[in-house]
């Protein structure tokens, strides 16, 4: 399967905003500069990774009127962004429903850049292309790391999410098999094909755009069949 050499990395969650510092019962004896005692938002920090791509975002169109979220950006070797997700609905957690009893209704969507074969920064190797195997892996991978099986005990969870992680590649390896069917839904008011799966912990897919992306999405709660993507106009609407 092709992929970036960042492509295999478990996805991870979005950040969670920085809490407001409690103020000190004494005054310091010597002042603290302002800057130090203001810190960054987490969001302000997460938005400047996606400014640094060098291709378009994607999300659910304007259809969605839920809430929406930035998560996390991957890099290559040489520092370059490559992938990231944006989120949408309910932030989901790894425990989600067996831990609150409420259904988690989210969809994410990664956007990976579309990389011809290249040489590394340093001149030193060659780096695959990516492919929608890649999208298609990322977003699987990402499923599974807010999924918890039922009756699972903490310490065997690693164990399970290091299998099934190896089984997701297995599965995005192979799009064309019985494992995926395939659903047409617009991207940019285009009719688009994607690979579509559904597993117990949710559903997956992973296309191509025109616009020299590819694109992944899982999600639970959520059908995919009424989802629509489009270009990210103004990543403020995900802070």
């Amino acid at each position: 399967m092709e992929t970036t050499s960042s492509s295999r990395v478990r996805a991870q969650t979005a950040e969670a905003p920085a809490a407001a510092a409690e103020p000190p019962q004494t005054a310091p004896a010597t002042p603290q500069p302002q800057e130090a005692a203001a810190p960054v938002p987490a969001a302000r920090r997460a938005v400047e990774g996606y400014l640094l791509a060098d291709f378009p975002w994607y999300g659910l169109d304007g259809a969605f009127t839920g809430p929406r979220w930035l998560m996390q950006v991957g890099t290559g070797a040489d520092g370059a962004v490559e992938h990231g997700s944006t989120g949408h609905g309910d932030e989901p957690s790894a425990r989600g429903e067996i831990a609150t009893g409420e259904k988690e209704r989210f969809a994410v969507v990664v956007t990976v850049a579309s990389n011809p074969l290249r040489r590394s920064s340093d001149g030193t190797g060659v780096l695959e292309a990516t492919s929608v195997s890649s999208a298609a892996w990322l977003a699987g991978s990402g499923l599974l790391a807010y999924s918890w099986p039922g009756q699972m005990d903490h310490s065997l969870r690693d164990d399970w999410l290091d299998q099934q992680t190896e089984a997701a590649w297995e599965l995005a390896d192979a799009l064309d098999g019985e494992d995926w069917s395939t659903l047409s839904l617009p991207v940019d008011g285009e009719p688009t094909p994607f690979h579509y799966r559904e597993s117990e912990f949710g559903w997956v897919l992973a296309g191509s755009t025109r616009g020299g992306v590819h694109l992944g999405a899982y999600g639970r709660g959520m059908s995919a069949y009424g989802l629509g993507f489009s270009v990210i106009g103004d990543l403020a609407a995900y802070e």
